[in-house]
C-alpha cells in the first residue's frame, strides 16, 4: 500500500515547560509506544529530533470570556488520550481512497472522536487508572447543549471552520488547522465539565497513525474469549490468542455489533489492546531495533498531535511505571447502555455526580464507586501488565 509521505504540521509558536506526562489513543497504543522510546539509550539520542518534529497544539489555555479550567489541585496529573477517525493525514489532507480501503473505513464528510481516554497519576504515588468515557455519552457540550460526546470535536470544528469562511478565510490549510484546534478545545472543555477534573495534557492519533504504529510493533497480541465477526467493521476474529495490525487492528478496536454489551465492550477491547501493545513495546528487544524505533517515529511524525507542553521524554518514565502493572482500566459509570435522547438518538446515559464521584476517587479525593453501572450495563475493569494477553469479548 502506497501512503501518503506528509511533512508534519506544528501549531502552538512555544512549548510550555513540560509537567509530568501525556498520551494518545486509538488507539493510544501508537503514542504510548513512540514516548516509551524514551526508556532506551537510543531513545536519548533521537528525543529531541522527536520532540522537534511532532505536530503540536495548543488548546489547554481557556480564551478570554471562557469559563475557568476546574482548579489545577485535583489530586492528579490527567492526561487525555484521543482517538479520531478523521479520515485526513496530520497535515488535513484528504487520504485516498486506496488507503482508506486498507483502513477499512469508508470516506464521509466529519470527524468524531470514538476513543476518549483520562489517564490520572495520583500526586501522592498512588496508583495510575485510566478511565474510558463512553462515545456515545450524553452529555453536555459547551455551545451545543446537549450531545454525544463523541460530537464535540466535529461540530465545533465545524461551526469554526464556517465562520471563517464567511469572514472571508481563503486559506484553507489554516482553517484546517485553526478549526481543529478548536475542535480540540471543545472536547477538553467537556470531558472537565463531565469529571471537574483539569485536563493537564492532550494527546490525539488519527485512523492512519494507528495503522501506520501497529505495522510498525509488527502487530499486536490480542485474545478472544469467543470467536465474532463484524462486517461494519470489517471484524472477524477467532477465538483465543492472535495477533492484529494495520486494518485487522483497527476492526478490532472499532467492533461493537454482536458483542454483549455493545460499546462498553468495545472500549475494554480498546483498554485490553492499550495493555498489551504496552507490554510489548517495552519488552526486552522491541526498542533495541533502530529499524523498528525509526518506523515508530515516522508513524508518529506523521499522524500524532500533543498539547503544546508536553516533554517526551518525561512522560516516558512515567510510561515506564505503568508498564509494571499498576495501572488500572476502568469505565465511568454508566446509567443505562441503552438509552434514548428525546429525538431518538441511540445514547448512553451518564450521572455526572456519580461519574465526578468515582473519577475524584481514582486520585484518593472520594470513595472510587460513587454509581456503579445500572441496567445490565457493568463497569467493566482491566488490569494491566499481567501474564500473558488479557482475554476480552
Amino acid at each position: 500500500m502506497d501512503l501518503p509521505q506528509p511533512t508534519p504540521r506544528t501549531t502552538g509558536a512555544h512549548r510550555r515547560p513540560g509537567r509530568a506526562g501525556r498520551i494518545t489513543r486509538r488507539i493510544a497504543v501508537g503514542l504510548v509506544s513512540v514516548l516509551a522510546l524514551g526508556v532506551t539509550g537510543y531513545a536519548w539520542a533521537t528525543k529531541d529530533q522527536l520532540q522537534s518534529k511532532v505536530p503540536t497544539t495548543d488548546v489547554l489555555v481557556p480564551r478570554a470570556g471562557e469559563p475557568p479550567a476546574p482548579p489545577a489541585d485535583d489530586g492528579a496529573t490527567d492526561i487525555l488520550l484521543v482517538g479520531s477517525d478523521a479520515r485526513t493525514d496530520a497535515q488535513g489532507n484528504p487520504l485516498p481512497t486506496s488507503v482508506l480501503k486498507s483502513l477499512r473505513t469508508e470516506e464521509k464528510a466529519g470527524i468524531n472522536t470514538d476513543t476518549i481516554i483520562l489517564l490520572r497519576f495520583p500526586k501522592d504515588g498512588g496508583k495510575p487508572s485510566g478511565v474510558s468515557i463512553p462515545r456515545d455519552s450524553w452529555v453536555t457540550i459547551p455551545g451545543r447543549g446537549q450531545a454525544k460526546i463523541n460530537s464535540a470535536y466535529g461540530v465545533a470544528k465545524a461551526q469554526f471552520a464556517d465562520a471563517e469562511r464567511a469572514k472571508g478565510e481563503h486559506d484553507q490549510a489554516k482553517i484546517e488547522r485553526d478549526s481543529d484546534a478548536e475542535g480540540r478545545r471543545v472536547l477538553v472543555q467537556t470531558v472537565q465539565d463531565l469529571t471537574q477534573v483539569r485536563v493537564d495534557h492532550y494527546a490525539e492519533i488519527n485512523l492512519l497513525g494507528f495503522y501506520l504504529l501497529t505495522e510498525a510493533l509488527g502487530g499486536v497480541q490480542v485474545c478472544l474469549n469467543h470467536a465474532t465477526s463484524d462486517k461494519d467493521s470489517g471484524a472477524d476474529f477467532r477465538r483465543g490468542v492472535q495477533k492484529v495490525s494495520g486494518g485487522e487492528a483497527l476492526s478490532f478496536v472499532r467492533q461493537r455489533k454482536n458483542l454483549p454489551h455493545g460499546d462498553l465492550d468495545r472500549i475494554v477491547r480498546q483498554q485490553a489492546f492499550l495493555s498489551s501493545a504496552l507490554h510489548q513495546v517495552l519488552s526486552a528487544g522491541t526498542l533495541t531495533s533502530p529499524g523498528t524505533v525509526g518506523n515508530l517515529m515516522d508513524a508518529v511524525h506523521r499522524s500524532i498531535v500533543l498539547d503544546d507542553g508536553l516533554d517526551v521524554l518525561d512522560f516516558a518514565q512515567q510510561v515506564k511505571g505503568v508498564a509494571s502493572g499498576d495501572l488500572t482500566f476502568s469505565t465511568v459509570p454508566v446509567i443505562t447502555a441503552n438509552g434514548r435522547s428525546a429525538d431518538g438518538q441511540s445514547i448512553v446515559e451518564l450521572d455526572p455526580a456519580a461519574v465526578r464521584k468515582f473519577v475524584a476517587g481514582l486520585a484518593g479525593r472520594a470513595p472510587a464507586g460513587g454509581g456503579g453501572a445500572a441496567a445490565g450495563a457493568p463497569v467493566l475493569q482491566l488490569q494491566s501488565g499481567i501474564p500473558g494477553v488479557p482475554c476480552v469479548n
